[in-house]
């Protein structure tokens, strides 16, 4: 395979996954060792900027995750799937942002034992010799791991701050901190679990990740393995280091980097180094049988994928229903009409920006709220967009609304925007599969007793439950969307 910028791959069930910075390809493992036929399954990613390199896994619940670095040291992301881990079906159709904030986790896997998603963040430079400490994440979805203006116990980045008046104090509130942190600028790489057997008594469900090492730090940082201890019920505890040498004592100087680390059959370690271009293998004296079988149980990220899925529409919710049958409100958009087909420009397929809307007041209304939701879509129902503290003066709404956490400026001025189905913010365009039947989308807008108090990227289930009780008036617009099989 030549392909200009290969980096990641992991093989599964007899086929090949590989990727550049933009593409994921698969193709078959052939009886002699050679690969087949070499299928594009992704390629629209977005751009890598200086994190050219990506990596990708197959996890426990049978999907594909993916590494996607931001595009800068620390800035505001043009692409909400930049500095985050992307989550995606084995045939690449389908995908989604699993957690954000994450500058450039490169390393990640899962607990052998709990079915656990961890990982390796690398931190900001320019902040110091001893800033950003490098961070070890639980990464969990929807989670959101503080980059770029929040980094390690909710320290502030002093060079950036947070768009549409949002301040670091909630920006910090969002955010996961780590569970671990590490030497500033010591540059995880890959991370590998132990399954246990064949490495010594206590290797099972550590993880052994590669620090590549600084290129800006004096003394230098990382040229090492690190150890990542697991306590008994998988959560991490410390960080020590395993493999050293490749540094000169004074930090002046490197005599190789280490970059990749896998377990193998036996139970011995496999490492390579980038700078000589060698493999190193690490064994254990004493040590009897062969590495177990590396099978993390698939429950967690299986649990935590079905949340908000299987339920009703939110007007047909009881946390969406007007208190004492409330008031009607007439919804109209600009682009297309009920029950219409939503222009193409709307959707994924095509510019992807939101529809221009508007609707009737209500009386009384303090705020309004939306809700866009596919119920034909995989998750049953998909979330498109979700909108609250909408002024109660602002009955309309522009085409091409910016997707981010709190917009601002005149009628638009403290709306927030919460999470889709896509897990990002803001509106996510119509993305039926090609070849489907038309699928309805429907605008649900309610007008509210009060504005809300969520956090940032809150979910539908979070301002279903806020809403309840103060819903005074609601309306709906469907509109429909087809992708055709060629299109």
């Amino acid at each position: 395979v030549n392909r200009p910028g290969l980096h990641g791959l992991t093989i599964h069930n007899g086929q090949l996954y590989f990727m550049t910075a933009r593409e994921v390809f698969r193709a078959p493992l052939l009886p002699d060792g050679g690969i087949g036929r070499v299928e594009t399954i992704i390629d629209d990613l977005p751009d890598a900027g200086q994190h050219l390199n990506r990596t990708l896994a197959v996890g426990p619940d049978e999907m594909l995750y993916i590494s996607s670095g931001s595009t800068c040291n620390a800035c505001d992301e043009s692409s909400q799937e930049n500095a985050t881990l992307i989550r995606a079906s084995l045939d690449g159709k389908s995908r989604r942002v699993w957690a954000s904030g994450l500058r450039n986790t490169i390393g990640f896997g899962w607990h052998p034992r709990t079915g656990e998603l961890w990982g390796w963040d690398q931190g900001i430079d320019w902040l110091g010799n001893d800033l950003q400490r490098e961070e070890v994440n639980k990464i969990e979805r929807g989670a959101r791991y503080g980059w770029p203006y929040v980094f390690e116990d909710g320290k502030r980045n002093p060079q950036d701050e947070p768009p549409g008046g949002i301040t670091g104090a909630q920006w910090a509130a969002a955010s996961r901190n780590p569970v671990l942190m590490y030497t500033a600028h010591a540059a995880g790489m890959q991370w590998a679990f132990h399954p246990g057997g064949g490495f010594g008594p206590d290797a099972a469900g550590d993880a052994f990740v590669a620090m590549r090492g600084s290129w800006n730090r004096k003394p230098a940082s990382g040229y090492e393995i690190v150890r990542v201890r697991f306590d008994a019920n998988g959560q991490a505890t410390r960080i020590e280091p395993f493999l050293t040498g490749f540094m000169s004592a004074d930090g002046r100087s490197h005599y190789g980097r280490p970059c990749g680390v896998a377990v193998m059959r036996d139970g011995s370690l496999l490492l390579s180094d980038d700078a000589n271009g060698v493999l190193y293998r690490v064994t254990y004296d004493g040590a009897q049988g062969s590495a177990a079988p590396y099978a993390p149980p698939a429950g967690p990220m299986l649990e935590q994928a079905a949340r908000g899925s299987n339920v009703p529409l939110l007007l047909q919710r009881a946390e969406g229903k007007a208190s004492g049958g409330g008031g009607t409100i007439a919804v109209t958009a600009q682009a297309f009409r009920a029950n219409g087909t939503i222009p193409r420009e709307h959707s994924e397929y095509g510019l992807g920006f939101s529809p221009a809307l508007s609707w009737s007041a209500v009386p009384g209304a303090k705020a309004y709220a939306i809700v866009v939701e596919d119920p034909a879509g995989a998750a049953h129902p998909v979330v498109h967009w979700t909108a609250w503290n909408i002024p109660a003066t602002t009955t309309r709404l522009p085409a091409g609304l910016q997707e981010r956490d709190r917009l601002n400026g005149g009628p638009l001025e403290g709306i927030m925007q919460g999470a889709t189905s896509r897990g990002t913010v803001g509106w996510y365009g119509p993305r039926p599969p090609k070849g489907d039947k038309p699928h309805p989308y429907h605008f649900q807008i309610l007008a509210l007793d009060r504005t809300l108090d969520l956090p940032l990227g809150a979910t539908r289930d979070q301002l279903a439950q806020a809403l309840a009780g103060h819903v005074i008036g609601t309306g709906e617009l469907v509109g429909t969307y087809a992708e055709p099989a060629g299109g």
